[in-house]
């Protein structure tokens, strides 16, 4: 019997939970399930850049838990997008990070040019096409 999963640390929710190809009904789909310590991973190390030992850090686990974590997430993401599936982010043992630790990054993140909801709660980021070519 394998040992129970340490609950890893997330700072925010995804702003949305399901992507699928456009004009393919999803009852029709496969689902590819994408956990949310898998999302955290992903905009960890791929988004927002960081090294793996920071990242880990981030969450709590150990660099070798990061590492499996994102390429599984990455082999999820890719299978989706190479097979035509639908993309469903639930689930995974986590923790969601609350309090002055996510107001202050919301906070940073306005500065940026990022408008953001829920400062101080979850933080959530809407990133608009405008705000991306300004990057």
């Amino acid at each position: 019997m394998p040992r129970p999963c340490c609950p890893r640390h997330i700072d925010v929710r995804p702003c949305a939970a399901y992507f699928k190809p456009a004009g393919i009904p999803a009852r029709l789909l496969e689902e590819v399930v994408l956990t949310l310590d898998e999302v955290e991973a992903l905009r960890l190390a791929d988004f927002e850049g960081l090294y793996q030992e920071e990242a880990a850090a981030r969450m709590k686990i150990s660099r070798p838990t990061f590492s499996r974590v994102v390429e599984q997430a990455r082999r999820k993401v890719a299978t989706a997008l190479i097979l035509g599936k639908a993309l469903r982010m639930d689930g995974g043992a986590v923790v969601m990070k609350g309090s002055a630790a996510s107001a202050a990054e919301g906070e940073a993140a306005i500065r940026r040019g990022v408008r953001c909801a829920g400062a101080g709660k979850e933080t959530i980021c809407h990133v608009t096409q405008k705000e991306r070519e300004k990057s």
